[in-house]
């Protein structure tokens, strides 16, 4: 196993110690979030997250907290302690939050719902816990995501649309790649030279980024899925990209010629909801509709861990292993 995750370590409290900044945490229909202690499967301690699903976790750029939206709501829970109720709650929201993320220092989170908005929250120390910014589009939002030049927020949703909305003009851009077909998921690679997204068809588009502000290029299409493709994510090398799909896998593609470089698959895992990658880009956590999380080499495509505890499916999970 590798280093950074033959290190990952509990502070024995139910929490994670911050010596190690290590989290691997998982949550979904039963209404529960998990932190496990990743190298062992050990599930290190349970958060209630009452009356909604989990749709989608991150991690705060300090290591220090989780949110967790879901069903008219964001809540954030400390990682570093016992506490299993979360410390901030945001419910003044209608129709599910679909996505959560964070500016790079944490002091502003982004979202976007099914009530067709992104919306910026300040998280300023001192200040109430407020909605900042409000960027109106005309369907449901699935997917949001922030070019790490904290310059853009690419939303996308039921409507097809990829908007581009530019943080500092307030102006938008927009891409659609295909007709009629839902966006799923956008990422951007760490570099910010590359931009994916997946549609409700099982492709998976790619631009080129480049510029100031970025500029889309269309680069690649992959016909990604046979089914459903759910998310997609790139590894922080930058080498790899990575679909999920209703189709029970998650796929990882060689950014250098788009070829496939592993299929993942589990004869129970059906629905791959969400995937995250190690740091050094040689392990990927999945987390699917059997209720397991699982810990996967990318080098071999072997399984090497499975994290069992939760009742229904894994919708969400998100993991760390850098120091901070």
């Amino acid at each position: 196993m590798v280093t950074l995750l033959s290190t990952m370590s509990g502070d024995g409290s139910g929490g994670v110690s911050s010596g190690t900044q290590v989290a691997l945490v998982t949550g979904g229909y039963d209404h529960t979030i998990k932190l496990w202690q990743a190298h062992s499967g050990v599930c290190l301690r349970t958060m209630q997250h009452p009356d909604s699903q989990v749709n989608d976790l991150e991690i705060t750029p300090n290591g220090q907290m989780v949110a967790a939206c879901g069903y008219q709501h964001i809540r954030m829970y400390d990682l570093a302690s016992a506490n299993p109720d979360p410390v901030m709650n945001f419910e003044a929201i209608s129709k599910n939050v679909s996505r959560v993320g964070f500016q790079e220092n944490g002091q502003w989170m982004y979202t976007g719902g099914e009530d067709c908005t992104a919306r910026i929250w300040d998280l300023r120390a001192g200040r109430p816990f407020q909605c900042q910014r409000i960027f109106q589009v005309p369907a449901p939002v699935n997917a949001v995501v922030l070019h790490p030049d904290q310059s853009q927020i690419m939303v996308g949703g039921q409507s097809g649309i990829i908007h581009m909305w530019d943080l500092k003009t307030d102006h938008n851009e927009q891409l659609i790649p295909e007709a009629e077909a839902s966006i799923q998921d956008i990422a951007i690679d760490p570099e910010g030279k590359m931009m994916a997204a997946v549609n409700n068809k099982g492709n998976c588009y790619v631009w080129s980024l480049g510029g100031s502000p970025p500029r889309p290029v269309p680069r690649k299409h992959l016909q990604a899925h046979k089914k459903y493709a759910l998310r997609c994510k790139f590894s922080p090398d930058s080498t790899m990209l990575v679909t999920t799909s209703g189709d029970c896998s998650a796929r990882v593609w060689r950014t250098s010629d788009w070829s496939l470089h592993r299929e993942l698959r589990h004869d129970s895992q059906r629905w791959v909801w969400d995937a995250a990658f190690s740091i050094d880009s040689r392990y990927l956590f999945t987390g699917s509709s059997d209720s397991y999380a699982r810990l996967w080499d990318l080098e071999k495509g072997t399984l090497e861990r499975e994290y069992c505890g939760h009742q229904k499916p894994i919708t969400a999970l998100a993991f760390r292993d850098q120091a901070v």
